[in-house]
């Protein structure tokens, strides 16, 4: 998970922060220290890293801070806006082109970056948000490229533009921005060919697309876990061609987090979204607010909001009657499989916890807690039943219990178990209906899950 082992040691120093009720200036340098060993481990530019401890340090050695009623809130405070600072403060979104006028966006990048399937997300981004798009396969060289493209786009639900793999790819751009003007769209993405490494036809390419088609944004995706030769890249194509904005792939892989927090500060352009998995829905806007708070350990409630109403779509009047059948103590086996579709679509228990305050920390030994085979043995076993067992689950007696397991392939005994803390779970429900009662909805925007 990115930013883990920097979390985690960020913590520790506030930990220590927290516990003192002065603070001299030393103690404050000792801090710094630690904050700066963590953030180079965490692959984080040189300069920046220095510029930052510098901006900090300047902000927290002074008579209001030290001399405070909470000194070491207030130090983590400025570091959480220093930290905002140097990520963009503000958060940037694709510039469109104003009225019926067709927004040409090109997509560029290293290959093996993750370029073709961020333009296919970005493409169902944009038609959530009412928009038109026209994908075009402009990578000639790279074997399936354009049936990738293709395949990711009917899946987005999204047309995509091919002249096939003997076409220039400048020809390619014109032809797809005309198609765009005689169809309705209204923003036209170029998926570009990648290399392996930066090299001078690949830039004149990029330049020849620019000269001949008018493109009015051009984003570079950038593989999150290459750390700091993500943002050697990204300064080398803003050099060379100019970029608008950055896209961090790869953001939920074992990274260091260093070019999430480098890239602004070295390059000037701001990240717009980063990719947290390789589903097309895995894409998010890039916050740097929320994600100060995610690397200092305070969760990032809001993006965890915003997911559940992406992401889970539930019946109004399905939703106040499981609301109501909770607070009866009534939840049914159905109810109990739907949450765990509903967990799934948000990345799963993990995914969950890592935005939830103070969950930084605990997140490894919850990673190891969490028993995903388990998760899909009680999924078996609920789906071995028949629809009239789920919604009853009284009518499970010693046949049909022992049906179930042949059906999910366990013991008797782990249907038993699970059938107990169902059951045990169901008087808690009822026990507690202050909890599920009032007006507002159950969990995150009326998601619940199964624990």
């Amino acid at each position: 998970m990115a930013f883990e082992s920097l979390m985690d040691k960020l913590q520790n120093v506030f930990k220590n922060l927290r516990s003192k009720g002065r603070l001299t200036e030393e103690d404050v340098k000792a801090a710094l220290k630690e904050v700066k060993l963590a953030l180079l481990e965490a692959d984080v530019n040189f300069k920046v890293v220095k510029q930052f401890i510098k901006a900090v340090e300047a902000r927290a050695i002074g008579s209001d801070v030290m001399n405070g009623l909470n000194p070491g809130q207030m130090v983590i405070k400025i570091v959480n806006e220093e930290m905002i600072a140097l990520m963009g403060s503000e958060t940037t979104e694709i510039q469109m082109q104003p009225g019926k006028s067709i927004t040409t966006i090109m997509m560029c990048g290293l290959q093996g970056a993750g370029k073709t399937t961020t333009t296919a997300k970005i493409a169902g981004k944009l038609k959530l948000k009412g928009k038109k798009p026209l994908l075009a396969a402009c990578d000639v060289y790279r074997p399936a490229a354009i049936k990738q493209l293709q395949v990711n786009g009917e899946k987005q639900q999204v047309d995509v533009f091919s002249m096939g793999e003997h076409q220039n790819p400048v020809d390619i751009a014109r032809g797809a921005v005309e198609h765009a003007r005689k169809n309705g769209h209204n923003v036209v993405i170029l998926d570009t060919a990648g290399r392996l490494h930066i090299d001078q036809d690949m830039m004149n390419e990029l330049q020849n697309i620019k000269e001949q088609v008018e493109v009015h944004q051009t984003l570079l995706v950038v593989d999150a876990m290459t750390g700091q030769d993500a943002v050697t890249v990204a300064k080398e194509f803003d050099d060379k061609i100019g970029i608008d904005g950055v896209v961090l792939s790869k953001m939920d892989g074992d990274t260091r987090g260093g070019a999430a927090l480098s890239v602004k500060a070295v390059t000037g352009k701001p990240i717009l979204y980063v990719g947290m998995g390789e589903k097309l829905s895995d894409l998010e806007q890039f916050y740097p607010d929320r994600m100060a708070s995610r690397i200092l350990g305070m969760g990032d409630v809001l993006s965890l909001i915003e997911k559940a109403q992406e992401n889970l779509s539930i019946d109004e009047e399905k939703e106040k009657e499981m609301a109501a059948r909770m607070k009866k103590g009534k939840f049914d086996f159905e109810d109990y499989l739907e949450s765990m579709k509903q967990m799934r679509k948000m990345g799963g228990l993990t995914s969950i916890l890592s935005m939830m305050p103070g969950m930084g920390k605990q997140l490894g030994d919850i990673e190891s807690m969490v028993d995903e085979k388990q998760l899909a043995r009680t999924e078996a076993i609920i789906l071995s039943m028949t629809p009239q067992e789920r919604k009853n689950p009284k009518l499970l007696n010693l046949s049909r219990k022992s049906r179930i397991a042949r059906g999910a392939g366990v013991d008797m005994a782990v249907v038993n178990r699970f059938v107990k803390q169902f059951e045990q779970s169901q008087k808690m429900m009822k026990q507690m209906p202050g909890m599920m009662g009032g007006k507002r909805r159950g969990g995150f925007g009326g998601m619940r899950f199964p624990f």
